[in-house]
This record gives C-alpha cells, sequence and structure tokens, in this order.
C-alpha cells in the first residue's frame, strides 16, 4: 500500500470531519517529513511501519496531540498556483486536503475555463477561486493575501531551443518561452513570492532540467533557501524554497 492510499483507508475509518488532517499529521510524522513534502514528494512511498500503530490510538480516540507528543502549528490551509493551467496542481493539493482553500491565476481565459470545468468535475468549485491575472503585471496581487504553499510551474524554455513538434505545434508559446536562457519568469515571479507567503510557508517551483543553479541563485537573492527535488527519471525538476533560517518540518 503507498503512502496516498493508507491516507485514503485511514480517513474511512477514522470518519470524523476532521479525519484527513489526523491521518496526514500521524503520516508525516512516521514518514519523518512535513506535511507539504509528503503531499509533494511522497505519496507513492510504502507506508512506514509505524504508521499503523498510531493509526490504532487514534481509532481508540486517543488526540493525535498524544500519539505525537506535539501539537502542529502549520500546515497548507491556503494554497495560491501561479499559472495554474488546467487547474491540475491546485485541485490535486485541495482533493488531498480537505480543509485547505486555493486560488488559481492564469491570463489565459481558455485555459481557466478548462480549470473550472475540472474544479465542477471534482467537487472542488466551493474551495477554489481561479482569476483572470497575469503575475507579470504590476497590481496583479493587491489584497490576494498571504498563502502556506504556493505553486508554480512558470514557462522556462529557452526562446531558440529546438522543442518536438508535439510540443512546438500544439502549446502556447506563452506558456513555453522564457527570453533567452529560459530565465525570464524566474526573475520575475520569484522576488514577488516572499510578499505572498505566510511566515513559516514554502513555494514549489518547476525548474528546467539544467536550471537549478541559477534559479536558486534567484531565489537566494529573494531571500529564500532552495532545496532541489528530482523527476521519476532522476533529473533536477523543482525547488522548494522556504525562508533563509526557517527550521525543516513542522
Amino acid at each position: 500500500m503507498t503512502v496516498g492510499e493508507a491516507l485514503r483507508d485511514a480517513t474511512a475509518r477514522i470518519g470524523v470531519d476532521w479525519a484527513r488532517d489526523d491521518a496526514e499529521m500521524l503520516m508525516a510524522h512516521a514518514l519523518g517529513v512535513s506535511r507539504s513534502a509528503m503531499l509533494l514528494e511522497h505519496m507513492r512511498d510504502p507506508v512506514p511501519e509505524s504508521f499503523a500503530t498510531m493509526l490504532e490510538r487514534r481509532l481508540k480516540h486517543e488526540p493525535v496531540a498524544y500519539i505525537l507528543g506535539e501539537v502542529e502549528f502549520y500546515a497548507p490551509r491556503k494554497v495560491l498556483d501561479c499559472g495554474t493551467g488546467s487547474g491540475c496542481l491546485l485541485l490535486t493539493i485541495l482533493a488531498e486536503c480537505p480543509r485547505a482553500y486555493g486560488v488559481g491565476i492564469d491570463c489565459s481565459p481558455a485555459a481557466l475555463a478548462v480549470a473550472r470545468d475540472n474544479a465542477n468535475a471534482l467537487d472542488l468549485a466551493a474551495r477554489t477561486d481561479l482569476r483572470d491575472a497575469d503575475w507579470t503585471q504590476s497590481g496583479w496581487a493587491d489584497g490576494i493575501g498571504a498563502f502556506d504553499l504556493i505553486l508554480a510551474n512558470p514557462p522556462y524554455v529557452e526562446d531558440d531551443a529546438e522543442l518536438d513538434p508535439s510540443v512546438r505545434d500544439h502549446e502556447p508559446a506563452g506558456a513555453l518561452f522564457a527570453g533567452p536562457d529560459g530565465l525570464d519568469a524566474y526573475r520575475v515571479l520569484v522576488p514577488k513570492l516572499p510578499a505572498l507567503l505566510s511566515p513559516q510557508g514554502v513555494a514549489a517551483v518547476e525548474i528546467g532540467w539544467r536550471q537549478a543553479e541559477a534559479v536558486s541563485d534567484i531565489a537566494a537573492e529573494a531571500g529564500f533557501s532552495a532545496e532541489l527535488r528530482r523527476d521519476l527519471a532522476d533529473r533536477p525538476r523543482a525547488v522548494i524554497l522556504s525562508r533563509k533560517g526557517l527550521a525543516k518540518g513542522r
């Protein structure tokens, strides 16, 4: 059984309105990672043996704080997806976090229409705010608030890159190309993220597989620490940004 499957099973067995939260706190503790890291990186991992013992204690109505020996004070309650497209990233997080609320922005009305259809199909529209906004323009985030988790999959392809026709001929250029070195989008977006993050919030930003060092440097200039994450082909694929000096974990 994978972590994702075990979470669904545990949620059903615990059976209270906040069951998913309880299951996620127990599983994250068993894995030794934060809930955000678990949801982003460990849903296909095998279930740690200690989870079953903790779950049995919870099923006997023992409070989670007693089981863990601590009270979790941070979890992703409010999520921002910059360039949401079809909404796949945002809606996945909302489906996994039943108490979370999400804002997705995109400058493409067509993309937002698809995202709204997907939110309705998944019964997540009530917890999703999809906005026509362009983060390259000033004022797009006025009054938007602060977020526990920010997701971004910006364009990162070099202007003169040779792409497979299946990508080049079917994807909007604005979703692909980002200047001569493919870094223009990061230079605009990353410096804006500190003002949009809650005190212990994190941002997960997708990168091109040769851009880890350059994007990490941009993040450092904005006051972030960056941790690299690799994809299933073991290529650099995302950086997790947090404020410098922020303690790891909960």
